[in-house]
């Protein structure tokens, strides 16, 4: 099984609409001054920052080394955690946050109970994540492209999008009590480095799994598979997002 691993500089390049286009679970977020917020994936910390702005205490959180160190460069206070194993204390924060992150837990029961013990009692976990429908034609031409190459497994196991009512099922077995559930829709236009750079920054784990050869060849076919459905006459990408978000509470 592949390992995503990041890029801090390639992700900025590559996939800085991830925070640029979080407005609308912030809002569900609603942080209120005073209150202390966790930031679980906070990746670079730049939504970090943001929630603070609010006048919350933010901590980050994250898997990856490289990135917690970028957060800390924006003046972020993040540790170094997974989320399946959070090094907090029962009963800590007002409110969980996550953006774009929990797709990538492996063990979702895990960090399940893991959010549910930090949270203080009525205390909320808003997130967004990818859901059902998720880049579907992005991991099929992957799939394929890989498969021909006898490597599809390394992506077929990458991500995990759920659909609104079995992700509703799970939080709730977890003591959770969903308040707000949409699954939402969000063809999202990519850089200017389009396909490519989506690739190389978010399957950056499977890529770097395969021969140096291999990899720029399942780049190559998998872009090429994809440019007549998801890049237009002018020549911008679309990538084929589909959004869950929710509000629960203990």
């Amino acid at each position: 099984m592949a390992t995503q691993t990041w890029d801090p500089l390639a992700y900025e390049r590559n996939g800085s609409f991830v925070h640029a286009l979080a407005g609308g679970v912030l809002e569900w977020l609603d942080p209120q001054p005073g209150e202390y917020v966790l930031d679980l994936g906070c990746g670079d910390g730049q939504l970090t920052r943001r929630i603070a702005e609010s006048g919350a205490h933010v901590l980050g959180a994250d898997a990856s080394a490289e990135m917690i160190a970028s957060a800390r460069e924006r003046g972020v206070e993040a540790e170094h955690a997974r989320a399946e194993a959070l090094p907090f204390r029962n009963a800590t924060f007002d409110a969980v946050f996550s953006n774009a992150v929990l797709h990538w837990v492996r063990d979702q029961d895990a960090m399940l109970e893991q959010v549910h013990r930090v949270l203080k009692g009525s205390g909320r976990f808003v997130a967004e994540m990818g859901g059902h429908g998720n880049i579907a034609a992005i991991h099929v031409a992957l799939v394929s492209v890989l498969e021909k190459h006898g490597l599809a497994q390394r992506e077929k196991s990458e991500n995990y999008f759920p659909t609104a009512e079995s992700y509703s099922e799970r939080l709730e077995r977890h003591g959770f009590k969903v308040e707000q559930m949409a699954l939402i829709p969000r063809p999202t236009r990519l850089p200017e480095s389009g396909m490519e750079g989506w690739l190389r920054t978010f399957r950056r784990g499977v890529l770097e799994a395969l021969p140096f050869k291999e990899r720029e060849t399942v780049v190559r076919e998998t872009v090429a598979l994809l440019e007549p459905a998801l890049r237009d006459e002018a020549g911008n990408w679309t990538a084929d997002y589909v959004r869950l978000r929710f509000i629960a509470k203990t």
